[in-house]
């Protein structure tokens, strides 16, 4: 399940590298237009698909295997519950990201 969960968060990397050179493209064709136009592409924000409990469940896994139980817990415990289960999801990536600090 790990290599699921490194694979998605490549991918997710890749996705915002393309966006920053998107935006620094834009960035440079209108500095250099010698217009004050918008530029021709805009960058669209992508919306991110909703986390699931594989996902979050795969990265706390590795990050418990990398000696952070007790930490997780806490985290766990900070969101109102004492299993994963009992999170709500729409709290999945404000969790992740401080998981990600481990």
């Amino acid at each position: 399940m790990s290599r699921m969960s490194d694979m998605a968060a490549t991918i997710e990397e890749l996705r915002s590298a393309a966006a920053a050179i998107n935006e620094a493209a834009n960035w440079l064709a209108q500095q250099f237009s010698g217009s004050e136009e918008a530029p021709v592409e805009e960058a669209k924000p992508e919306k991110k698909p909703a986390l699931t409990l594989e996902q979050v469940r795969a990265v706390l896994a590795e990050k418990s295997r990398a000696g952070h139980t007790a930490a997780i817990r806490t985290l766990l415990q900070k969101y109102g519950a004492s299993k994963l289960s009992g999170i709500d999801p729409q709290h999945y990536e404000a969790l992740l990201q401080e998981v990600e600090v481990l």
